[in-house]
């Protein structure tokens, strides 16, 4: 018998000032069993950096041929494709063909290893972005995982917070592959 996924429920507020972009949402989250609260954390913040009309989360682990995140168009076509860790080569590249925008973000120590390895075949690829999340960073965000959240996600400035109830956590990305146009 297969395990089945633990339901997390998110009351997410977003406030992002760069952007111009003030929303309140209720992703309900779909936590794989192989899943740590790190990784899923990480997909709540790629959620919230986003966000805009139409973004979801996929299968993600549960279909190997999802990202974890997407916007998708009224017409169904994929306008963001959002993976995380460290996703190989075939893998980028094929989202790069399917949508408008690919952004990987990186949550694991080893993300400079990782991306020293194929940099250099997908640096020709001008819609993605690799952004690497801390390790102490993904950390705190995993401390703040409840099967029911709320979460407020602060950016102004390029400085990004998120904030709960327990704790309030910086986060600070660092671009291994400048962000696209």
């Amino acid at each position: 018998m297969a395990l089945k996924a633990t339901i997390y429920k998110a009351e997410l507020q977003i406030v992002d000032m760069d952007r111009n972009y003030y929303a309140d949402h209720a992703p309900t989250i779909a936590r794989h069993p192989s899943e740590t609260d790190e990784r899923m954390m990480a997909r709540v913040l790629a959620y919230a950096l986003n966000a805009q009309e139409g973004i979801a989360f996929t299968k993600g682990l549960f279909d190997v041929d999802e990202p974890e995140v997407w916007v998708k168009s009224l017409t169904d076509e994929i306008t963001l494709w959002i993976d995380l860790g460290q996703p190989d080569e075939t893998r980028i590249r094929r989202a790069c063909s399917r949508a408008d925008q690919v952004i990987v973000l990186c949550y694991t120590s080893s993300c400079e290893l990782w991306w020293k390895a194929i940099a250099s075949k997908l640096t020709r690829l001008t819609n993605l972005t690799v952004l690497q999340l801390p390790t102490d960073t993904s950390q705190a965000l995993a401390a703040l995982a409840e099967r029911s959240m709320r979460l407020q996600c602060m950016v102004q400035d390029g400085e990004i917070w998120i904030n709960s109830d327990k704790a309030s956590v910086p986060v600070k990305l660092i671009p291994l592959l400048p962000v696209a146009a």
